[in-house]
């Protein structure tokens, strides 16, 4: 971008170390799926084990020599690295390899470049790309040196490479004043959605657990849905009917990943925010993983530093037809509520249990009632039908109307109120005799 780097190419050798430093190591099959998401062509993986890593190539130099020999080889133009490397180690690497050296973070944030559809998400990718870019600074123009001296070379004393780090500034400031506008915009429509009662249903998961899949077949929406990493950047909302409770939106998210860059949380913190004001969380998990329960933990991690940890969750356990006994089922605690749906997004079985578990999980903020209302209040039977509220109406004895309704309980206490009305002036009752609550 600001700086000469080797032209990247698509044959890639890929290296892969068992740091015993580390906590959490990184899956190399995840590693492989990434560099395949990314478009590259893994020729080759170099696997090794060390206590930490080298404080100048962070492999050893034994290990260095047979990458070396292994990228002349394969004439590979790019060596990644399923480790986060620093801006020194990725330069003295790329000086012995004499290609092109990507770390995790890079490789993540090029899958992202590729992914952004919107303006928004190619703002947020943009934001990430700069800020890991900006440690990365480190090849001044000598030829525009401006601090030499002699006659025309002198100047007000600004490297090319000072010129280069204060437009990068210039520039990010730039991308978060425009983000921050994205925000506002966010806030504005979640504070429409609360003013409307709308309950907000958001899909999060690990990424490739098949949100977008259950997303659309929920919708009946068009969703880009792939076997990838990352295949959804950009946040998308549909207006869903569900039986018994009305209008909800359901939000397809960006897909988490372990150790996800927190330059990308930072980046992508007005998209995560939409999970984060969720009425009910849906954690969709890859039931076929080797590594559900892995997996599991490292989206609460990236829940929990969004601030959406603590919201209520159904967990949702996709791909079961993957399973030797792909049986879908409904999971309830001892108080009888749902907290679990094994199902198959690709086939749609199990799909209605999700219904079924979403209608109970929202019912308690759904009035269902059979109201009388007499002649006289033709007004609050025009507000009901205004309010998409009317499930059915019939002729009372009295000549009044019986109307059976299907609205939010905030919505229904604000229309009495606005009516001076109150329940028991309505004097009516549910069809199974339980007063109005």
């Amino acid at each position: 971008m600001f700086f000469d780097r080797p032209e990247s190419g698509e044959l890639a050798v890929l290296v892969h170390l068992n740091l015993g430093s580390e906590d959490e190591p990184e899956d190399p099959r995840e590693f492989e799926e990434l560099v395949l998401s990314a478009g590259g062509d893994p020729v080759a993986l170099i696997s090794g084990q060390r206590n930490a890593p080298h404080p100048k190539y962070f492999v050893g130099t034994g290990k260095l020599a047979e990458l070396s020999d292994l990228v002349q080889e394969a004439c590979a133009e790019l060596v990644i690295f399923n480790h986060n490397l620093s801006p020194s180690q990725e330069r003295n690497l790329e000086s012995v390899l004499k290609c092109r050296v990507l770390d995790r973070t890079g490789l993540i944030l090029d899958i992202f470049a590729q992914r952004a559809r919107t303006h928004e998400g190619k703002l947020q990718v943009e934001l990430a790309q700069l800020q890991h870019m900006s440690t990365r600074l480190v090849r001044g123009w000598t030829h525009l040196e401006r601090q030499k001296g002699g006659i025309g070379l002198r100047g007000p004393g600004e490297t090319q490479l000072e010129t280069d780090r204060r437009l990068l500034r210039a520039r990010i400031k730039s991308i978060q004043k425009r983000l921050e506008k994205v925000r506002r915009q966010r806030d504005q429509g979640r504070r429409s959605r609360q003013r409307a009662d709308l309950p907000t249903l958001s899909l999060v998961g690990y990424t490739n657990a098949g949100k977008s899949t259950l997303f659309n077949r929920l919708t009946d929406a068009d969703v880009y849905a792939a076997d990838q990493l990352f295949a959804t950047l950009d946040p998308t909302m549909r207006r869903v009917e569900l039986d018994d409770v009305g209008p909800v939106i359901l939000a397809d998210t960006v897909g988490f990943i372990s150790h996800l860059p927190h330059k990308l949380v930072e980046a992508f913190r007005a998209t995560l925010e939409e999970a984060a004001s969720a009425s009910l969380l849906l954690h969709v998990v890859d039931a076929n993983s080797d590594e559900r329960s892995v997996n599991i933990s490292r989206v609460n991690e990236v829940l929990a530093e969004i601030g959406a940890l603590e919201l209520p969750t159904l967990m949702v356990f996709n791909k079961i037809d993957l399973l030797e006994h792909p049986e879908p089922r409904l999971e309830r605690n001892d108080q009888g509520l749902p907290i679990a749906v094994w199902l198959s997004a690709q086939t749609g079985a199990g799909c209605e249990l999700l219904l079924q578990a979403l209608a109970e999980l929202l019912a308690n903020e759904t009035v269902h009632e059979t109201l009388l209302l007499p002649p006289s209040m033709g007004r609050l039977r025009a507000l009901l039908y205004g309010n998409n509220a009317v499930v059915s109406e019939s002729q009372a004895e009295d000549g009044g109307l019986r109307m059976e309704i299907t609205m939010p309980k905030a919505d229904f206490l604000r229309l009495l109120k606005s009516e001076n009305l109150s329940v028991e002036q309505l004097r009516s009752q549910s069809a199974s005799g339980r007063k109005i609550a």
